[in-house]
């Protein structure tokens, strides 16, 4: 038997963290940026994304991304922010593997571990998450379940705070369906000390609320429901928005979410009522649907910072699984 990691940590949820831990975490993305910045400037005009960092702190180290359902956005930064940080990566996709055909998590787990030093995982099912992290020998990372998406809402903290500064007693709006992004935001209102304005059907709204206000119970998070856009979006230094459909969603129930969610599409309107907002979205956007093209194409979306910040906020959360953040 090969001899395991024993020094690493799994990321699955931000409600696992404390206030400092996942303060430390952004504050290190951050500085991860900068110190890649630095690579930019002059003499040196252009540094290939796949260059490791000075550092390279995982030269030899190997991420695998197993993924479930499609990907873009956090295959990619995954892959990126492996590279930068001088490892390497294997992707898989389940239809693909022995697991699709009827191997058991555990079975599949107990591979991985022998065979990589991290996995990340993109899931339809969260439970499964957890089956493959009680199953690990390795560091296991939440790349986005049913439930939630903690790697999106790292970098779009990073992102906010680029942008608006410290996020600690600041208003930012959810507006539309619940997803499994919202739940992360939710996750992290608590812990960061931000008041969190969900703008939403009552039809979305009801099946979370009893979870919601445990969770905002236990944390002390300040959310805060509205069946109005309106009232959430007044004051709020941020409006945020997701997809109609998610995952998980029944897409022959798309025509009737969209005439629930109409009303809680972002427009310049909306936008206007918040405190000099920005617009955010984890992508892919639709536009017309949960956000309008001009709120999309105006100064005020900072959805491609976003999109690049997911590179760094994956690095701080891959140095962090192996308790090598600093």
């Amino acid at each position: 038997m090969p001899d395991f990691r024993t020094d690493y940590q799994h990321f699955l949820d931000l409600s696992d963290f404390a206030p400092d831990e996942l303060r430390h975490l952004l504050d290190a993305a951050a500085a991860r940026k900068a110190r890649r910045l630095k690579l930019l400037r002059p003499p040196q005009a252009y540094v290939p994304q796949a260059q490791p960092d000075e550092d390279a702190p995982l030269a030899g180290h190997l991420l695998g991304l197993v993924f479930q359902g499609a990907s873009t956005r956090t295959r990619m930064s995954m892959d990126v922010a492996m590279r930068q940080l001088g490892g390497e990566t294997l992707a898989m996709h389940r239809q693909d593997m022995q697991w699709a055909r009827g191997e058991i998590i555990p079975d599949t787990m107990a591979v991985m571990s022998r065979m990589l030093d991290l996995v990340a995982l993109r899931l339809a099912n969260h439970n499964d998450l957890h089956i493959f992290a009680a199953n690990a020998r390795i560091p296991v990372i939440n790349a986005m379940t049913n439930f939630s998406h903690p790697c999106q809402v790292i970098a779009d903290i990073l992102t906010f705070e680029e942008h608006k500064g410290p996020i600690a007693g600041r208003k930012l709006a959810w507006l539309g369906a619940n997803s499994n992004v919202a739940i992360s935001w939710i996750h992290a209102a608590g812990i960061l000390g931000f008041d969190l304005h969900v703008g939403s059907p009552f039809q979305f709204s009801v099946p979370m609320r009893n979870w919601i206000g445990l969770h905002a119970k236990k944390t002390g998070a300040n959310i805060v429901f509205h069946t109005d856009p309106k009232p959430a979006a007044e004051g709020a230094a941020a409006l945020v928005t997701d997809c109609w459909l998610s995952v998980g969603d029944d897409p022959g129930k798309a025509e009737e979410r969209a005439k629930l969610l109409a009303p809680f599409r972002v427009t310049d309107e909306l936008m206007a009522l918040g405190d000099d907002a920005i617009f955010m979205h984890c992508l892919p956007a639709h536009r017309g649907e949960e956000v309008t093209e001009e709120v999309m194409a105006s100064p005020r979306a900072v959805v491609w910072d976003e999109a690049e910040n997911r590179i760094h906020a994956q690095k701080a959360i891959l140095l962090w699984c192996l308790k090598r953040l600093g």
